[in-house]
């Protein structure tokens, strides 16, 4: 454990995580169970991402936004579960200062992507349903490029600046962390330097990064139904279920992890509850995803059966 202590403050060059709520007896269990759903995270991802280079019919903007989002959510479940992993393996509960705050850099920024991300496919919905003679013309290539790389701007420009005022707190009273990787607000917590500004900073910029994109969606998916009430029909339905199902299924596993985690907080800082529903949010949702978009698209089944049966046929 390396701190210098001072005048009852502490300067941490470690910090401790405490890991998941899990008896010792178990941990061999738990990180086989872990390990498991993070390579099938990783290897789902990966297919969508092929799958979607692959095959030209899936050349959309839908597709475009998901190989995307695939991506962010290998990324996103990279940034805390290898290191999770290794400790449950090893048995050290140890992260250094600079990989603290290098988690908590990325962890800010995939997390703030996908939430833009899934914007864009809200509003890509939108622009299918209610208006489909115009679809090519408003979501253009162009136009898909250009919100992706605003995306990914404004999610590493927020995750940047909480970074640089994590950074500039030298001071903790202690360096253990109740979690499994390095919280932002858990950090803030632990931290005897004045967090005045970084708390202050905390609601503007999630309110841009998180709250206003949750808003767009449900203005988006708002508009879709009115537009599907305004001509009710067994066909119509179907194919905007077909159409929506799976984005709306990854947005309430994403923003329901978020509410519980965030909105709905345990009354003690170091309830399990929290840690359980960070496990949802991290980890099973990144693995989910692939899964709802493979069963529940018909586009990707069709895709994926024609690359093996091609495969097939060559051999």
């Amino acid at each position: 454990m390396k701190i210098i202590r001072s005048n009852n403050e502490s300067t941490v060059f470690e910090f401790i995580l405490l890991g998941l709520p899990i008896q010792p007896e178990d941990q061999d269990m738990y990180s086989a169970l872990f390990l498991a759903m993070y390579l099938t995270t990783v290897l789902g991802n990966l297919l969508i991402i092929l799958l979607i280079r692959l095959d030209s019919h899936l050349h959309t903007p839908m597709y475009f936004f998901l190989s995307h989002l695939a991506f962010t959510d290998i990324s996103f479940s990279s940034v805390t579960a290898p290191k999770m992993l290794m400790n449950m393996l090893t048995h050290s509960q140890s992260i250094s200062y600079a990989g603290c705050v290098s988690q908590v850099y990325f962890f800010l920024s995939f997390a703030d992507l996908d939430s833009f991300l899934l914007t864009s496919m809200a509003y890509d919905r939108y622009v299918a349903i209610c208006h489909p003679l115009r679809y090519t013309t408003i979501m253009r290539q162009s136009l898909c490029v250009l919100l992706v790389i605003v995306s990914w701007i404004l999610s590493f420009a927020n995750s940047l600046v909480h970074t640089l005022l994590l950074a500039r707190l030298s001071h903790f009273r202690d360096n253990t962390i109740p979690h499994y990787f390095c919280d932002l607000s858990a950090l803030l917590k632990l931290s005897s330097s004045d967090t005045t500004i970084n708390k202050l900073v905390i609601l503007p910029l999630g309110t841009l990064v998180i709250t206003l994109p949750f808003i767009c969606i449900l203005v988006s998916y708002g508009r879709i139904g009115a537009t599907i009430l305004r001509t009710p029909s067994v066909k119509g339905i179907y194919k905007a279920l077909s159409t929506c199902g799976s984005h709306l299924s990854v947005v309430c596993l994403y923003y329901g992890a978020i509410i519980g985690l965030y909105l709905v907080p345990s009354s003690d800082n170091t309830n399990d509850k929290d840690v359980i529903v960070a496990v949802m949010y991290t980890v099973v949702t990144p693995m989910l995803n692939p899964f709802i978009y493979s069963l529940r698209n018909r586009d990707i089944k069709e895709a994926m059966s024609n690359i093996f049966s091609r495969r097939v046929c060559s051999q």
